[in-house]
This record gives structure tokens, sequence and C-alpha cells, in this order.
């Protein structure tokens, strides 16, 4: 998934089909005079339904493709028939969309498991045909019900992503060259602040062929819950992952001090955020000797488990993927 095709936030529009109108008509055979009424019902119109599709990451596919309607029911007919049934128009989605009402902007579902399909827009009921209306004071009624209109409007559709562990970090902190060794995803590696502009995800290989799904988030600077930096636009992604894993430099100015910021940051957007699971990881980690990191565990957070690591050098990640996968699975 590359940064330019991850699209986290859409709008469409769409619009459930018409319900087909029941059939006015008496029944004619030969040597039969006075059949009686025989209109069959009309068919519903089609609906709207979102489905989970696992194989997505994004709603890319949806940028340029913003508009759905689903078919009108068909008219009943003679014979009791009873119309065709509009076309249902399914819209694949990734796990983790939310959908609003683009006006209300209230949520009217998400989608996080996967085989799951919820109906966006109902279709239309079809009408009675003149067969229903049938009594004994009125033996031969010549009128039907028209078919319900089906409904329509815009939704807006946001993605949140389902990883296990998310990133979180200060822009150059080494998040998206951990993501790199540890997973087959190539995010966009360079020495300036900002080089993550959207989330990648990468799937870490465990022991016995088992996975776990990471997400590099980009940087958070202090602000970002506010809208300042790029951080604050997908810190919605971070709600989603079970387990945080914060990278801090080995390199900073102050650990203590940018922990506290991120922490901060995470509570004025979702205070719920601070209830996850938490690592604390030290990159960079290879620039330093056994003294200096004597010198750091002295000055570190209380109350998080640490480790140091080094991506380049590929120093303490089996520890780090052996701690993460007890904390997912405690």
């Amino acid at each position: 998934m590359t940064e330019g095709n991850f699209v986290d936030y859409t709008k469409i529009y769409a619009s459930s089909g018409k319900g087909g109108g029941g059939s006015v008509h008496l029944h004619r055979e030969k040597y039969i005079t006075k059949g009686g009424p025989d209109g069959g019902d009309g068919g519903r119109g089609g609906h709207i339904i979102l489905r989970a599709n696992p194989n997505l990451w994004t709603l890319f596919h949806l940028k340029f493709n913003k508009h759905f309607r689903a078919e009108h029911g068909g008219h009943g007919s003679k014979s009791r028939s009873t119309g065709k049934d509009g076309a249902d128009v399914y819209v694949d989605v990734p796990l983790g969309t939310i959908v609003r009402d683009s006006e209300t902007q209230e949520i009217l579902f998400e989608i996080t498991t996967e085989n799951t399909e919820q109906i966006l827009l109902e279709g239309g009921m079809g009408g009675l045909g003149n067969w229903n209306f049938r009594s004994s004071t009125n033996q031969t009624p010549r009128y039907a019900q028209p078919g319900i209109d089906g409904k329509e409007g815009w939704f807006q559709l946001e993605l949140k992503l389902l990883a296990d562990v998310g990133l979180v970090g200060f822009p150059n902190a080494g998040k998206s060259t951990l993501l790199s060794v540890l997973t087959a995803a190539k995010p966009k590696i360079a020495d300036y602040a900002f080089t993550t502009l959207k989330p990648n995800l990468g799937i870490v290989k465990y022991r016995d062929f088992q996975t776990f799904v990471m997400a590099d988030i980009p940087g958070i600077i202090e602000g970002a819950a506010e809208g300042k930096g790029l951080g604050h636009r997908f810190l919605r992604h971070i709600e989603r992952n079970s387990t945080l894993l914060f990278l801090i430099p080995a390199d900073s100015d102050d650990i203590n001090k940018e922990y506290a910021i991120l922490l901060n940051e995470l509570k004025k957007h979702n205070p719920e955020l601070l209830d996850k699971s938490r690592l604390l990881a030290i990159s960079k980690s290879d620039m330093l000797d056994d003294e200096l990191k004597d010198e750091i565990k002295k000055e570190l957070p209380k109350g998080i488990e640490t480790l140091f690591i080094s991506s380049i050098a590929q120093q303490g990640l089996v520890e780090l993927k052996d701690t993460l996968w007890k904390m997912l699975n405690e």
C-alpha cells in the first residue's frame, strides 16, 4: 500500500431502488366470464449494502466511484404474479470502516468483522396488487398500491486501521525503519521530518508461522490533538490498535519529556487510549555502549516496560517481537 493510494476518508452517494407497483388485473379465461381480481404485487426495490472485504486496506477504490444506485422493483402482473425484486448493490469496504450520515454526523454503524453485510439503505416495498383488496362487498377492486420510493443520501466513510500494534513517536524516531525491517512493507524513509505522510501497514512474521499486524502512524508533535503537524489526522487509527509501541530515539534530549508529550496528545485526542497496553522502545541504540545504557535506564519513565533496540544493527528485535506477542495474547 503506497502513500498515494491510501485513502481513509471519503463520501459516497447512495440511492436504493423504488418498489414496483401492484397490478390491477381481472382474470379472463374462456368460459369464465367473471374471474375476479388477480393482479400481483410489485417487487421490492434493491438495497444498498456495505460488505466487509478483508482484502482491502484502504478506501481508495471509492475515491473516483462515489455514486451507487440500486435497481427498481418490477411491477406485478396478472395471475397474481409478483414483480421481480430489484438487484441489490454491494459496496465493498475494508475492516474498520465507520459510516456516518453526512448531514447529521451520526454514526450509523461500523464494520469490524469479516463476512459482515450491513444494509445502508433499504429498497422501497412493492405495492399490493388488486387481488389483495377483494372482499365480499368489493369483489372487483380496480385499484392497486404504487411502489414505495427508495431512499437516497450522502454518507461519510471513515477508516480506522485494524492493526495489532501501533507505532507512536515523534518524526524521525525510526518508526518507518523499524516497520521496514520487521515486515515486507516499504515505507518512505529519509532524514527529514514528516517522511511518513500516510499510515503504513505491515505483517510481522513470528514463530510457528504466526503473524501480527503493525501500523506506522505519521509522526506526532506537541499540539497534534489541536491540529498541528500531520499526526492529528491519523490519531484515530491508533484507537483500533490493541497495543501501542512508543519509539523514542536514544539521542533524544529528554526521553521522559518526549514520552509525556506523546501520552498527553493521546489523552487529549481520546482518554481511552491510555487504557491500552504500552511498550517503550529506545531506538537507534546501536550508538550506545553499556555504560550509556545504564545511565539512560536511571532516567526512563516509570510504569512502562522498556527495551533498547536498533533497526539498522538488528539489535533487540527478537526480544521486541517476543514481548509484543506476549502482550497481544495476554
